[in-house]
């Protein structure tokens, strides 16, 4: 009697299946590098006044006049976009995969409002003026407002749930941001500054203050990078985690330390931007599936994509003047919030 040839087709069936979504994957990360790409060149090209190809040529040569100002404007807004757009995504997707919660972004979890009051209070009580002080004081408090959500959703029974994040989250963000308002009020030698700086930007980019802030943002790459492998662990669940051999708590707690970083640092440059951290994800999955080593990247270069176009259509609506990036995010992000409320499968207590 001869042997079936099912089980022994099986695994040969598995592996082919493997290199086709290997090829698919490939291949949709080829065509958001191009969208990249693309976003780039039209994000040095269009503005107030749109340059040519050839001005673009003169103005990156050199060359005399409105070209050479407008991409020496234009080159550090555009990388500026990219890097935050990135981190922001990044870091959305890390909290989605520490707290297995489809609702995590730095901005619906107050990170981003906590990062704004740490900055506010030290330019106000502190009188810090440096980038990189604004830096630190962004990354510590997004690290405490990180903290104090975890800790407010852990109370009462079940523990951090989905539900019970997302609203301590709202809560937190709520309340700091009336602080924030408290804080500036009586200094009006910072207010406009501070209420511009609010709406989330790139209009003030700089290459010395990109230079500045990117050690902070390798950092916390790198780290969200060597958790990825921890991150799909956590996606079983926490026993079955620790079953195995994953350690539960450290990986949770450095992932979070490099989701908190990038979304500190980005917002110390750019002002509280939404949405990017909770857009990005869900759309990469799509295309990537649920492994963290393909979706960190897939969010990288989408998050990327989508803070570009988003600064491009902000200077396209109403030009000369223009819509600071963080408008048109909220005005894309807003809806897509809602939909994922509806249609996810979030438990109450």
């Amino acid at each position: 009697m001869s042997t079936p040839a099912a089980p022994a087709e099986a695994p040969f069936a598995s592996a082919a299946a493997l290199r086709r979504a290997r090829r698919v994957r490939g291949a949709w990360l080829v065509a958001l590098v191009g969208a990249l790409v693309a976003a780039c060149v039209l994000s040095v090209a269009l503005g107030s006044r749109d340059v040519t190809w050839p001005e673009i040529w003169g103005g990156v040569t050199g060359g005399p006049g409105f070209a050479e100002a407008a991409v020496a404007k234009r080159v550090p807004r555009t990388v500026l976009a990219a890097v935050a757009g990135a981190a922001l995504a990044v870091s959305g997707l890390v909290l989605q995969g520490i707290t297995r919660n489809p609702l995590s972004d730095p901005g619906i979890l107050g990170i981003n409002t906590g990062a704004s009051l740490g900055i506010v209070t030290g330019i106000a009580w502190f009188g810090l003026t440096s980038a990189t002080s604004y830096i630190w004081v962004a990354i510590a408090g997004a690290a405490v407002t990180a903290t104090l959500v975890w800790f407010v959703g852990s109370l009462g029974h079940g523990g951090a749930t989905p539900l019970k994040l997302t609203l301590a989250g709202a809560a937190t963000a709520a309340a700091l941001s009336s602080f924030v308002t408290a804080v500036v009020l009586p200094r009006p030698d910072i207010s406009e500054s501070v209420v511009s700086w609010q709406i989330g930007g790139v209009g003030g980019a700089t290459t010395a203050g990109l230079w500045q802030v990117t050690p902070f943002l390798l950092v916390g790459a790198l780290i969200s990078l060597w958790c990825a492998r921890g991150l799909n662990m956590l996606g079983l669940g926490d026993d079955l985690a620790s079953g195995l051999g994953e350690r539960v708590a450290r990986t949770r707690v450095l992932a979070a330390l490099g989701a908190v970083t990038l979304a500190g640092a980005a917002t110390a440059v750019t002002g509280p931007i939404g949405f990017v951290g909770l857009v990005v994800p869900h759309f990469c999955r799509l295309l990537a599936g649920v492994d963290h080593r393909w979706l960190l990247p897939f969010s990288a270069i989408g998050g990327a994509v989508l803070l570009i176009v988003a600064d491009v259509t902000g200077r396209l609506i109403t030009p000369p003047g223009e819509v600071d990036v963080g408008i048109i995010t909220a005005i894309v992000g807003a809806p897509i919030f809602i939909a994922v409320v509806r249609y996810s499968r979030v438990r109450e207590l």
